[in-house]
């Protein structure tokens, strides 16, 4: 079994009960405001990125396919850019059509959701607003679903 493999069948690592939720305030590259309490009730992945990062751009495909089922529902997925060129972000977004929020951002904004150390890194909100997991590489459609899949039965 590949590492690709691995990565695409293992569960979001749980971080409940170490981490604490925070709320985020981000501006998305739209302008509008990405607050973690405007999705109270919903589950918020976010994906922090960058163009550069083929690990970033594998899970892109996923990323668009979870935000697309869920996003009228039970989750919203929004991705962070640490790019240091925003035009080529904006180019990215728009030639692959990425659907859910993008914001432009730095680590100091990311600090304001936790460490990040590697990319892509996600951090996953339950509906209640409280961080509930964490996973440094890419995460899936079906181990976001398959995890929350898990918590709903509880």
């Amino acid at each position: 079994m590949t590492l690709r493999h691995l990565l695409s069948a293992a569960v979001l690592l749980l971080a409940a009960g170490s981490v604490g939720a925070q709320g985020f305030v981000f501006r998305d590259m739209q302008g509008q405001s990405q607050r973690l309490s405007d999705y109270r009730g919903k589950w918020v992945l976010v994906n922090f990125w960058a163009t550069w990062c083929p690990p970033c751009l594998e899970e892109i495909p996923d990323l668009i396919a979870l935000h697309e089922a869920h996003k009228n529902a039970d989750l919203v997925v929004i991705g962070v850019a640490l790019d240091s060129d925003k035009d080529s972000v904006v180019e990215f977004v728009a030639k692959k059509h990425v659907s859910y929020p993008i914001v432009y951002g730095d680590y100091t904004m990311a600090s304001q959701v936790g460490e990040v150390e590697a990319l892509p890194t996600s951090f996953l909100y339950d509906p209640a607003g409280k961080l509930v997991s964490y996973q440094e590489g890419v995460v899936t459609r079906a181990s976001v679903e398959s995890y929350i899949k898990s918590k709903n039965k509880k």
